[in-house]
Order: C-alpha cells, then structure tokens, then sequence
C-alpha cells in the first residue's frame, strides 16, 4: 500500500522572552494510504500542533510535510478538518455550512448537482431532516455531524480531527464514533486522530501514536491496533487482547511518557517504527 502523508524530522519551536520553546521535535512519521492514525498523549505534547501543521494552519519549524507526494506549505481543500468545536456560521442552515466548501471544491458541478452532494452526507451522518436547520437549532452533537459531514463532503486526500468528540457526552460519543467510523469505511480516506480517549483511540485506529511529555515531546511509540475491520464494540470491548492493548498505553501514559531519550537515539528508533 502507498504512503499518503510523511513528516520528516518535523519540529515545532516558538519563540518566547525566555528564548526558543520546543513543543516537540523530530517527529517521524509514515501514515499507508486508507490508514487510520491517533496521535495520543498528554496536554502540552503537541498533538494538535502537528494536526494543525498537517492541515497548513500551523508553520512548521523544521522538516517537512509530504501529502501524496506533494509537500504542504498551506491550508488546501485535499484536508478536510473537524475541530473540536464545529465552527459553524450561525446564520445560515446546515446545508449551506456544507455547501461553503462543496461550492469551492465541486466549482465545475451544477447548483443542483452540488446541493446533492451536501444532503448525501447530511444524510450520511443522520441529518437528512435537518438540513435546513440552523445551527442554533441543534444539539452540540448534530453540530458535529454537521461538521463530519462538511469534511468528508470535500471528498479530501485526508482526514485530520482534533478531539471532535472532546466535548460530547458519553452516549454521544459512542454514537458519532460509529458515524464517522461508517462513513471513513466507505471512503478509505486517510485519518489523523488527536485524542485523550484510549479506549476512542484503540477503536477507531489501525495505529496509535504515542507521545512523550512536552516540551521536546517525541514519538515514545507506535501501537499496531491488532482487531480486523469492520469492527463491532461489544466484541472487540470483550476481547482480552482490548483489556491488554488499553493497560499497555495506560502504562505509557502514567509512566513511559515521563521519560526522555537522547536525540540521536530518538533518530535512530522512531522512524522505523513509525513507518511500520
């Protein structure tokens, strides 16, 4: 299978009155076409700054972003990004909130042929009767499924999502984790994950990104996710292989993460590990 996305010895520094900030540093990273990653860790390890630098709203200090062969130097419809907050107008219907970017992508369509497009996957994520809501009208979690289906509308090279469900009741959560998970099996996008949620991450991910603690935060480990697709939860919630994987990155998390490698092992170990 094809590498979609590669990240060569990227880093991210800021400057402060303090001199530079890490956040993180050489990250490398190999994501197969059609592959679903999460990148997971604790608050400060830079897991949105490299979502956000994926999708060209963040500049990148040093290294590159290769996106199917072509690097990127800014935002582009071939990402499609749901944020944790949906970032809906809220004067206009759900419709024309997904025909904002389908009107960009889909110019060469007809009116109708486009307006098509946003109702099948309004429909798609369940808000077939809704389109013509505002977003004041609907829930936080329909505003979501507003969002999912805006981004998977773009027909994009990539997925990239930063804790869409971070701010979703339980039951919500479960539900949109199945939407979303329906939809990318349709379309075999590519898929970034930023999330807190292991038990999310091991669900929905072929691999899980694991991240030392900030600053100069780097790739700890690469988790393969062992369940065959499609996936049903109760019976991968009663696998003891779940149990094992959710106490492993639980122990990454409370006491691995906390450690620090030196630079040149770092270089030496995460990139054959990532690109696995």
């Amino acid at each position: 299978m094809s590498i979609q996305l590669e990240c060569y010895n990227l880093a991210k520094t800021y400057e402060t009155k303090r001199g530079p900030f890490s956040v993180f540093r050489n990250l490398n990273l190999k994501v197969r076409t059609g592959e679903f990653v999460s990148i997971i860790g604790h608050s400060g390890c830079g897991k949105s700054t490299v979502l956000s630098m994926v999708a060209g709203l963040n500049e990148i200090s040093e290294g590159a972003i290769m996106l199917a062969g072509k690097e990127i130097d800014g935002p582009g419809p071939d990402r499609g990004v749901v944020f944790q907050s949906p970032c809906l107008l809220p004067w206009i219907s759900a419709l024309n909130n997904v025909l904002l970017g389908v009107d960009q992508v889909f110019s060469h369509a007809t009116k109708a042929q486009r307006r098509q497009i946003a109702l099948h996957y309004l429909s798609q994520v369940g808000l077939a009767d809704a389109a013509s809501k505002k977003p004041t009208e609907l829930s936080q979690g329909m505003r979501q499924r507003v969002g999912i289906a805006r981004a998977f509308a773009l027909e994009p090279k990539m997925l990239l999502l930063d804790e869409p469900f971070g701010m979703l009741d339980a039951l919500t959560r479960i539900e949109l984790q199945d939407v979303l998970l329906k939809l990318w099996a349709q379309k075999q996008i590519t898929a970034m994950l930023i999330t807190h949620d292991v038990d999310e991450a091991i669900f929905v991910s072929d691999r899980i990104i694991c991240m030392t603690d900030g600053p100069e935060a780097e790739i700890g480990e690469v988790v393969t996710v062992p369940f065959e697709r499609p996936r049903d939860r109760k019976t991968v919630l009663a696998d003891p292989r779940f149990r094992e994987l959710r106490q492993h990155i639980i122990h990454f998390l409370n006491e691995r993460s906390h450690m620090r490698r030196s630079l040149p092992e770092a270089a030496a170990r995460t990139p054959s590990s990532a690109a696995a």
